[in-house]
């Protein structure tokens, strides 16, 4: 009888959705983080159900033939990344059969073969946006770092090899400038201390920096010096303060105080140009979001004259491709500043058959269908996490578009919106992945969809 505390030794046969390597003894499976398949380990039992367990990873007695060094010394203790221990091709692997599996399992496509995912030529050095939670150690010391899984702890890391190595700098800046002024960082406990976390953006093909300091107040002591000692950083375009005294673990919040410089970035994705906010949602990795955008765009097959509908459209990033090859697109999102963003990166780049609405897509999309009789020849969606409102989903039924092409960030989500088409009279035609997230288990999705 296996039991809590218990050394196991486990053979490594498969991973689940989160990245644990899972491994069986007497018939029960066990999942154990940071063990990878083909892993022969010793684990500690940690946690015991009645089919299943979580076993802690004490030590790999064989390494897989697909298993390498972390590229990150904390990659066992941040919650950021899971894949770390796999080689990117074996990562490229599990993410088409994450993607498979859930489609065969929740969609119910039982002949679904296993996509393409397009990866990385370089799978670091990817991310243009890092938010470092600030907070201190166990001496009193400043922290900067990442949130380790499942908790609020920061694991102080100011060199994390996802970000741009301009992070470290201004992490460094910021926290000498701290130690200098005596400014406390913020204390979820208490809601006392200023400083909650930094927020730095960069525009790849711009070499632009933003910095956002969310503050619990409006000002920072030594302003004036910090800014000095941040302008050296080569790049640097914007630096900014947010303010959020809110007892709340949402980041960021609505009000924004320029301190230096622009209250914006600038970043360009193929031939389009985009104005970047501290608020604006920008996908993290622009190398890999302009081929995403060209496979949704490919999928859209566009002729020139079709009305499309761009749902969830966050700065207009998807709908501005689109614009360039066809007749209209309407663009709608629930965030307003989004929205204004949208328009004016539509105005930036001249183009004129661009119109934005804000609202929720499921409300907005009705309306302008059953009001004002705008149809759709095209959608293109790309929900958050949770997917497609089902309301959203029967208003793009009732519109009869010829394509539908929908673009996941999360496979279990798609799946299920896709068998609800599909028993509407949509057929899936192609789906591809693309690793937007290498070291992780995320896995960005388009499928195309046929009337």
């Amino acid at each position: 009888m296996i039991k809590k505390n218990d050394r196991i030794t486990l053979k490594i046969e498969d991973m689940g959705v989160n990245g644990e390597g899972i491994g069986k003894l007497d018939g029960m499976a066990f999942f154990v983080k940071d063990a990878v398949i083909g892993d022969t380990v010793e684990a500690k039992v940690m946690k015991m159900k009645k089919s299943y367990g979580y076993a802690r990873l004490m030590t790999v007695l064989k390494p897989s033939a697909v298993r390498c060094e972390p590229g990150c010394a904390h990659a066992r203790q941040c919650g950021g990344c899971q894949l770390q221990a796999l080689d990117y091709e074996a990562q490229l692997e599990f993410k088409a059969k994450k993607i498979q599996n859930d489609l065969i399992r929740i969609g119910g496509f039982a002949d679904m073969p296993k996509p393409e995912v397009m990866g990385m030529e370089e799978p670091w050095r990817y991310r243009n946006k890092a938010q470092f939670p600030i907070g201190t150690d166990r001496t009193g010391q400043v922290v900067a770092g990442f949130y380790a899984a499942r908790s609020h702890t920061i694991i102080p890391c100011t060199e994390c090899r996802l970000g741009v190595e301009e992070n470290r700098t201004v992490l460094e800046k910021l926290m000498a400038h701290m130690k200098t002024y005596r400014i406390p960082a913020y204390d979820e406990e208490t809601g006392k201390g200023l400083v909650r976390h930094v927020l730095i953006r960069k525009g790849f093909s711009t070499g632009e920096i933003m910095v956002c300091m969310i503050l619990n107040g409006r000002r920072l002591q030594g302003t004036e010096e910090l800014v000095d000692s941040l302008r050296e950083i080569p790049g640097m375009t914007s630096i900014m303060f947010n303010v959020n005294r809110e007892r709340t673990n949402v980041i960021m919040g609505t009000e924004l105080i320029p301190v230096w410089g622009k209250d914006h970035i600038t970043d360009q994705i193929g031939e389009i140009t985009y104005k970047i906010s501290p608020l604006s949602f920008y996908q993290v990795n622009p190398v890999q979001t302009e081929k995403l955008y060209e496979t949704a765009l490919e999928y859209a097959d566009l002729q020139g004259n079709e009305t499309v509908w761009d749902l969830y459209c966050g700065i207009g990033t998807i709908s501005l491709f689109l614009a360039k090859k066809a007749g209209k697109v309407y663009g709608v999102e629930i965030v307003p500043e989004a929205i204004e963003d949208a328009k004016e990166n539509a105005r930036l780049n001249g183009i004129r058959n661009a119109e934005f609405f804000v609202g929720k897509a499921e409300e907005v999309l009705p309306q302008k269908y059953e009001e004002e009789g705008i149809r759709a020849d095209v959608i293109v969606v790309d929900p958050p996490r949770k997917g497609c409102d089902e309301k959203c989903l029967e208003t793009m039924v009732r519109m009869r578009p010829d394509r539908i092409v929908y673009v996941s960030c999360d496979p279990a989500t798609l799946a299920r919106d896709l068998k609800y088409l599909c028993r509407q009279g949509y057929e899936v035609k192609k789906v591809k992945g693309c690793d937007m997230f290498p070291e992780t288990v995320h896995v960005e999705t388009v499928a195309l969809l046929s009337r």
